[in-house]
């Protein structure tokens, strides 16, 4: 096992749900409040990392933080340092390609309450933070932590889009995924087959508890991805 990747994957995934979440949050309850053409759209560009190769995305979030680029260069006058090939641009990169994992659960969670909730809360006086965060968050905690699993768990094993923004350099971009491939092309096949049946166990129980979580003794399963 390679404990710095393994350290660099848990640190990851550890930032990418500490910021998706809440913007997740925030993102799915103003998805969930209406069916106009403009949230389909907008739904959709969030959710294109879904059906985009990793490789593709990893290739035009590469291009704009490439040297000649203004998200480059304000980052550079801020913090005197390049953003790609550095852990920080890893996290830009996990988080743009990570966010369908962290909205859509809780988008779907927030549809499945009753309208009579909500407008119960606004005749009670509740504004409409008040209801979102004493009424329909509490009853949507199973989407979001569909969706703190399911980011956490996608962010630890992903590959190609690490790859293209963050290369190879030990102890800031190589995380257990690329460490499972350097072992590969070395022949070091029972290091790499360690790390490998770890992201298996770990994705086996992701999709184990998302579907706990969707299932209840009372009704049918529901997918919140």
């Amino acid at each position: 096992m390679d404990w710095q990747a393994f350290q660099l994957s848990i640190s990851l995934a550890l930032c990418s749900v500490a910021i998706l979440i809440p913007f997740g949050i925030l993102l799915g309850h103003y998805l969930a409040r209406s069916y106009s053409l403009w949230n389909q759209l907008l739904k959709a560009v969030f959710a294109l990392p879904l059906v985009l190769p990793p490789t593709v995305m990893g290739y035009y979030l590469l291009v704009s933080m490439g040297r000649d680029s203004w998200l480059s260069q304000i980052y550079v006058f801020l913090f005197h340092e390049p953003l790609a090939f550095s852990f920080q641009g890893i996290l830009l990169g996990s988080l743009i390609f990570n966010l369908p994992f962290a909205f859509i659960p809780i988008q779907r969670a927030l549809e499945d309450i009753p309208e009579e909730l909500k407008d119960a809360a606004r005749t009670c006086g509740l504004s409409h933070w008040q209801s979102l965060f004493k009424i329909e968050l509490p009853l949507a905690w199973k989407g979001i932590l569909s969706a703190v699993i399911m980011t956490f768990a996608h962010t630890l094993g992903e590959f190609g889009v690490i790859l293209m923004v963050g290369g190879n350099i030990p102890g800031q971009t190589r995380t257990l995924s690329i460490a499972i491939y350097d072992k590969v092309q070395g022949l070091e096949m029972g290091s790499a087959g360690l790390m490998s049946i770890f992201l298996v166990l770990v994705a086996f129980g992701t999709l184990l508890l998302t579907q706990l979580l969707a299932t209840t003794k009372d009704q049918k399963p529901k997918a919140y991805l």
